[in-house]
């Protein structure tokens, strides 16, 4: 892990709130571009591909009402928090 620069957790130390988080996105993930589909024949590079695109939609397309109705992008830039 060290060597390839990686971090083992995406949760602070004894902050599970943050963990939930994640496992929340990549439960959705795995549930919308995973499940129900083979990927015995699909090489790293399209699936990176595939991943970056999900992560792409999630963060700038995807509408969610407790946002009022925008995506998570839309909503930081409402908030003045990107541009």
């Amino acid at each position: 892990m060290e060597q390839a620069g990686l971090v083992r957790s995406m949760a602070r130390k004894d902050y599970t709130p943050d963990n939930s988080t994640c496992e929340g996105f990549f439960g959705r993930l795995k549930n919308e571009i995973f499940y129900g589909r083979s990927l015995r024949d699909v090489t790293v590079s399209p699936f990176i591909k595939k991943v970056a695109a999900y992560i792409r939609w999630y963060n700038e397309k995807r509408i969610k009402l407790s946002l009022g109705g925008r995506s998570p992008q839309d909503y930081r830039k409402s908030l003045g928090l990107v541009s």
